[in-house]
């Protein structure tokens, strides 16, 4: 403060107050080798609503329509995405940066607990630390080739999220809410925060909405009536997806198999997502003739199919260049193959195609090109991973 001020601003200069009036730009680069086209935060008002949950399927959701998609937990005190994935390896923290485990099906996942001796030590730190992690996470992290990024945010509209939304270009969010009558003024918190970082809300996801009986089939409003709709019409936006009460999704995330856990609910929201994103990738399917080969490295060629905006625009046949330990996953990585999908493949060579971040569908079976569109759809999912065969041996392409 000047010597001369007398609180009344009229002696200071019109250039200090000019300075006033400039906004400090916190914003954040990501890792100069992280590529990532679409960032959403997925938030809640309270605790407790499924909020993990939600950031989980939708980055499942994603994966099965081809996107390379990534989870980053910024939930510091209280990481589940881990557990939901099954994941028990940690992130690989190098010179260059640090590496983010990657799920069953490809899914780059970055938590607290990847980094932590133990998963169940518990994080006491204060605000400004956590949040300084979570922009590490953004900043330290190379996420390589990320079409689609999930920001599992704490509840609240504390410190992390706002250093969220303040650091991290995010493109949207999406607010999970649950049945009672207070999540109006919950979500309300939560538009509001929206608003003021002029951040889009995509809309709202109801989570515990209803039980349906396995037996009668009748559906059960166990925390009362849904007040989703006046919600969304009062703060106009949509409702993007109502999630029951079902405990098979309970235990697929207790047993980290929530990847394989069937569920539609969220398609809707995915082709809403899509509209920015534009989809190019490649397809490889090991192939005898145009029939999908039950052993990789023996395979005559592979069938690769070019995509674009999840339609198949060019196809291909390579006949398969030989089967030497370690060289189709490379090979085939320079063709710029996104996915390769087989009959049976050994499980070294799986190991290779996911640290060249290559989705591996392994028991397909029939003609390759329907195989290649099945897994388009979201149809096509691995039920055999390895090919017990040959899976000590070169064959298979170990």
């Amino acid at each position: 403060m000047s010597e001369n001020c007398n609180q009344t601003c009229s002696s200071c200069s019109d250039d200090y107050s000019e300075k006033k009036e400039q906004k400090v730009d916190f914003s954040e680069k990501p890792h100069e080798l992280s590529r990532i086209k679409k960032v959403i935060g997925i938030v809640s008002g309270k605790g407790g609503v499924g909020k993990s949950l939600v950031t989980s399927m939708l980055a499942v959701a994603t994966r099965k329509r081809g996107y390379h998609t990534a989870i980053l937990d910024a939930d510091v005190t209280g990481p589940s995405i881990p557990k939901a994935f099954g994941l028990n390896e940690k992130a690989e923290v190098t010179d260059l940066g640090i590496y983010p485990a990657r799920s069953q099906t490809g899914i780059d996942i970055m938590s607290i607990n990847l980094l932590l001796e133990n998963d169940t030590d518990p994080v006491v730190w204060r605000g400004p630390l956590i949040a300084g992690t979570v922009k590490q996470f953004w900043t330290d992290v190379i996420w390589s080739d990320v079409d689609f990024m999930f920001i599992d945010m704490p509840p609240g509209t504390g410190d992390v999220p706002l250093t969220v939304f303040q650091s991290i270009a995010v493109d949207g969010i999406v607010i999970v809410t649950s049945p009672q009558e207070l999540v109006s003024m919950i979500v309300s918190k939560a538009v509001n925060m929206a608003k003021k970082m002029n951040i889009p809300i995509i809309g709202l996801v109801e989570n515990m909405g209803y039980f349906k009986c396995p037996d009668c089939d009748k559906e059960y409003k166990i925390f009362g009536e849904s007040h989703i709709e006046q919600i969304a019409q009062k703060y106009n936006v949509d409702v993007l997806a109502k999630l029951p009460i079902d405990p098979k999704l309970a235990v697929a995330c207790d047993r980290g198999m929530i990847e394989f856990y069937e569920g539609d609910w969220f398609d809707n929201m995915v082709k809403i997502l899509e509209e920015d994103v534009e989809k190019k990738m490649k397809i490889a399917v090991a192939s005898e003739k145009e029939t999908v080969a039950q052993h990789f490295g023996h395979c005559e060629s592979f069938n690769i199919f070019e995509v674009e905006n999840n339609s198949i625009i060019k196809e291909e046949a390579i006949l398969n260049p030989g089967h030497k330990p370690g060289f189709l996953p490379n090979f085939l990585k320079d063709k710029g193959v996104n996915v390769i999908i087989s009959g049976g493949m050994g499980s070294s060579a799986i190991d290779i195609f996911n640290e060249k971040g290559i989705q591996v569908i392994t028991g397909a079976e029939g003609s390759a090109k329907n195989a290649a569109e099945l897994y388009l759809q979201g149809q096509l999912i691995s039920t055999e991973s390895v090919c017990h065969e040959h899976q000590y041996h070169a064959e298979c392409g170990e």
